[in-house]
C-alpha cells in the first residue's frame, strides 16, 4: 500500500527535491511577474465591472462618476506600487507586511497583519476561482449548475500544481498569464485606434439597454456614499500588491532590485489594463446591474425587463465583442484568457500565504510544521491548508463572487495600512543615525512615499469598512481577531512549553532512579511475547513480571497452565476484571507501584504487530495504541513497543522472499526466545 501511495505521490508532486537544490527553484523576473502579478492583473477582470455594478444602484446617470472614481483608483495603486517598492528593499527577507509592522510597530501589530493577510489570501483564491467558474459556466451550462463543486476541483488542480514547486508552477502559469497581458493589451490598443484615429463608434451588447435605479431621488450624503461604496469595490484592483513583499526571498539575485522591478512593471501593466477596459466600457455604452436584480432592472429599448433568461456577459467580455465582435476569433480568445486568469490568480496567494506561514511558524505563532518544507522544496503543510480554507468559503458561499467580494480587500487594506506608518517608523528611526547626505536625501523621500500611502490605505480602510460592513465585512471583522487570539495562544504554548524544559545555570542532572521495575503485558503465549520477555530481560531490571488481565475465568487459567508447563523463568501476574476492562486494571497496577516506590521507575513492554494492509490496522494494535496513550500521562512510566513484523509486512521491509514455500526464516534478532535461553539469561 505505501509503495502505491508513493507512486501516486511522484506521479503527481515530482520527485523529492534535495536542500542543496533550492537555488534551483529561485525565479527569473520573466516567471515571478506571471506568479506573483496575476491576482493584480486578473482584478481587471472585474473591478471595473463592480464599479459599475454600484453606480447602477441609481441609474445610468451615476455613470458619469465612473471615470473620477476609476481616477481616485488608479491614484491608489501608484501610491501603494510605489510604497511597496520601498519596502522590498528595506525588508528583503520575505517577512513583508509583516516583518515591517512588527519590527516598527510591536508584536501586536504584527500579528493583527499577519492575520488580515492570511484572511485574504484565502479569500483570493475563493474570488478568483468562483469569477473563474463564472466566466466559464457563461459557455458551459454543465458547470453554470454545479459552481461550487467544480469550483473545489480547480482549487485541488491549483493544489497539486504547487506542491509540484514554485518554479513548476510558476512556468506552467507563464504562458496563460502573458497570453492575457498581451490580449487585453492588445485590445485596449485597436479599440483606443479605433476611437481615437478611426473615429469610429464602438458598441457593446447591453449599449441600447437602460437601468431601472433602486435608488431614486438620493440625497447629497447617500449619492457621496454610493460613490464611496463604489470607490471602495474598484480597489479590489490593489488586491495581489503586497505579493511581491511577501515572495523577495523566491527571486534571483539580486532579490530586492529583482522585486521592485517586477512589481514597478506590474503596477504599469495593471492600470493600464484597469484604466483601458474601464474607458473603453464607458466608450461602447456598456451596462452591467447586480447578479441579483438584472432580470428585474435591466430594460431592454421598448422598456421592458431583460427577464430570468438574460446572460449578463462580465465587462470585458462585452468590450471584445464592441472591438473585436461577438464570435471572432479574438473574443473566444480573451474569453478563454479571462477565464483562465482568474483561475491563475489564485496562485498568487499560493505562493504569499505558505511563505507568511513558514515566517509565523518560525516566530511560533503558527504549528511548526508549516516551517517545514516538502518533498519538491515548496511549503506544502501552509499550500494544503491554504486550499482547504477556499474551499470551506467556496462551499460556504456557494461561490458566488458577489458574496464573497463584501469580504474582499478589507484584510489587505489593513495590512496597507499598518505597513505603510510602520515604514515611516523606520526611516524616521535610521534619519536619526545616518550622517551621508545622499543616503538622508533618498530616506526623505521614501519616507514621503510612505506617508502619502498609509494616508490613502487608511483613508480607503475606513471607506471600505463604512460601505461593506454591513454586507459581509463583518465577517472578516470577526474572523482577523480569532486569528489573532489563535496565533497568541499557539505562542503561550510554545514559550511555555520552552521555559519547562529550558536547562538553566543552578539545572541539576535527575538523579538516577532507585530501581527500574519492568512489567511485561501478555495476552497470550506466542512469539511477540516470548521475544517482549527476551528484550525486557535483556535490559536486566531490578525486578521483572509479566502482567495479565484475567477478563474471562477459563482463558486466564490455561494461560496460567501454559506458563508453568513451558517453563517461563519470569513470574506472572494476574490481575482481576470483573468488569472485563484491560485499560484500568493495568493503570492501577501501575498506579499502586509508583505509590509504593515514588523514586522507583517503572517501565511497561507491550508486543505489537507490525502490517503491511491499511485494513489490518484496524484489526490489530487498537487495545495496545489505547494503553500507551493512557501510559504517556503517567509520571515516572516508560513505555517500550516491542514489535513483531507479520508476513504481510515483508514487502514494506524489503525482506527477500522465503527460501522455501510455506517457510519463512527469520534473522537471529527476530526470532522468539525458547524458554530454555530465557533461563539462561537471568540476572
Amino acid at each position: 500500500m505505501a509503495k502505491v501511495t508513493d507512486l501516486v505521490k511522484r506521479l503527481l508532486v515530482g520527485r523529492a527535491l534535495r536542500s542543496g537544490q533550492l537555488h534551483e527553484q529561485l525565479l527569473p523576473k520573466r516567471i515571478a511577474l506571471p506568479v506573483f502579478a496575476s491576482d493584480a492583473l486578473s482584478s481587471v477582470a472585474y473591478a471595473p465591472q463592480e464599479i459599475l455594478v454600484i453606480l447602477s444602484l441609481a441609474g445610468v446617470s451615476f455613470y458619469s462618476f465612473s471615470p473620477w472614481v476609476a481616477i481616485a483608483v488608479v491614484v491608489v495603486m501608484l501610491t501603494v506600487v510605489a510604497s511597496y517598492r520601498q519596502n522590498v528593499h528595506a525588508y528583503p527577507s520575505g517577512g513583508g507586511d509583516y516583518e515591517v509592522a512588527t519590527t516598527n510597530l510591536g508584536k501586536n501589530a504584527g500579528l493583527t497583519v499577519a492575520s488580515a493577510l492570511m484572511v485574504d489570501y484565502v479569500l483570493t483564491v475563493a474570488v478568483s476561482v468562483a469569477n473563474g467558474v463564472d466566466y466559464v459556466g457563461a459557455t458551459i451550462p454543465f458547470v453554470g449548475q454545479h459552481k461550487p463543486a467544480v469550483a473545489i476541483v480547480i482549487v485541488i488542480l491549483l493544489t497539486v500544481v504547487n506542491l509540484r514547486g514554485i518554479r513548476e508552477s510558476g512556468a506552467a502559469f507563464a504562458i496563460p498569464t502573458y497570453a492575457f497581458m498581451i490580449a487585453v493589451l492588445g485590445l485596449i490598443a485597436w479599440g483606443g485606434f479605433r476611437l481615437l484615429v478611426l473615429h469610429e463608434d464602438l458598441e457593446a451588447p447591453s449599449a441600447h439597454f437602460t437601468i431601472e435605479p433602486e435608488q431614486h431621488n438620493l440625497t447629497a450624503f447617500a449619492a457621496a456614499f454610493l460613490v464611496l461604496r463604489a470607490f471602495s469595490s474598484g480597489c479590489a484592483a490593489l488586491t495581489g500588491v503586497e505579493a511581491i513583499s511577501n515572495g523577495v526571498p523566491a527571486f534571483r539575485k539580486p532579490k530586492s532590485k529583482n522585486a521592485a522591478t517586477t512589481l514597478l512593471m506590474m503596477g504599469l501593466v495593471a492600470i493600464t489594463m484597469f484604466s483601458g477596459i474601464i474607458a473603453l466600457g464607458l466608450a461602447s455604452g456598456v451596462k452591467v446591474a447586480e447578479p441579483s436584480v438584472v432580470a428585474e432592472d435591466l430594460l431592454k429599448p421598448g422598456g421592458t425587463p431583460v427577464g430570468p433568461g438574460y446572460y449578463q456577459q462580465p465587462i470585458i467580455a462585452q468590450v471584445a465583442d464592441a472591438v473585436f465582435g461577438g464570435g471572432s476569433l479574438p473574443f473566444i480568445v480573451i474569453s478563454a484568457v479571462t477565464a483562465l486568469i482568474l483561475f491563475l490568480a489564485a496562485n498568487t496567494a499560493f505562493n504569499g500565504f505558505p511563505v507568511l506561514g513558514s515566517i509565523l511558524a518560525q516566530d511560533r505563532y503558527l504549528p511548526r510544521q508549516l516551517h517545514t518544507r516538502g518533498d519538491r522544496l515548496a511549503f506544502s503543510n501552509g499550500i494544503i491548508i491554504l486550499a482547504l480554507g477556499a474551499c470551506l468559503l467556496l462551499w460556504g458561499f456557494q461561490a458566488d463572487v458577489s458574496r464573497l467580494l463584501n469580504l474582499y480587500i478589507v484584510g489587505v487594506f489593513v495590512s496597507f495600512t499598518l505597513s505603510q506608518t510602520g515604514m515611516v517608523i523606520h526611516w524616521t528611526r535610521h534619519l536619526k543615525t545616518e550622517t551621508d547626505p545622499k543616503v538622508r536625501h533618498q530616506m526623505h523621500r521614501s519616507r514621503v512615499i510612505n506617508f502619502f500611502g498609509g494616508v490613502m490605505t487608511g483613508l480607503v480602510l475606513i471607506v471600505v469598512l463604512l460601505t461593506k460592513f454591513l454586507v459581509g465585512a463583518w465577517i472578516v471583522v470577526i474572523a482577523m481577531p480569532i486569528l489573532f487570539l489563535m496565533m497568541k495562544g499557539i505562542r503561550r504554548h510554545y514559550d511555555k512549553v520552552a521555559a519547562e524544559l529550558e536547562l538553566t545555570e543552578d539545572y541539576e542532572p535527575a538523579m538516577l532512579p532507585a530501581r527500574n521495575h519492568t512489567i511485561v503485558l501478555v495476552s497470550k503465549i506466542h512469539k511477540p511475547t516470548m521475544r517482549a520477555l527476551a528484550y525486557a530481560r535483556a535490559t536486566r531490571p531490578s525486578t521483572l513480571e509479566a502482567v495479565t488481565v484475567g477478563v474471562e475465568g477459563d482463558e486466564a487459567r490455561k494461560l496460567q497452565e501454559e506458563w508453568e508447563r513451558r517453563g517461563i523463568p519470569v513470574p506472572l501476574k494476574m490481575l482481576d476484571s470483573p468488569y472485563r476492562e484491560i485499560t484500568q486494571p493495568i493503570l492501577d497496577y501501575v498506579k499502586a507501584i509508583r505509590r509504593r516506590s515514588p523514586r522507583d521507575v517503572v517501565t511497561v513492554f507491550i508486543p505489537e504487530y507490525v502490517v503491511g494492509h491499511w485494513w489490518e490496522h484496524l484489526l490489530h494494535n487498537q487495545s495496545a495504541l489505547r494503553l500507551k496513550a493512557r501510559l504517556l500521562f503517567k509520571p515516572g512510566v516508560m513505555v517500550t513497543s516491542v514489535p513483531w513484523q507479520l508476513h504481510s509486512s515483508d514487502r514494506l521491509l524489503g525482506r527477500p522472499e522465503p527460501f522455501a514455500p510455506g517457510a519463512v526464516r527469520r534473522p537471529p534478532s527476530q526470532q522468539a526466545a525458547k524458554p530454555e535461553q530465557l533461563a539462561d539469561k537471568r540476572p
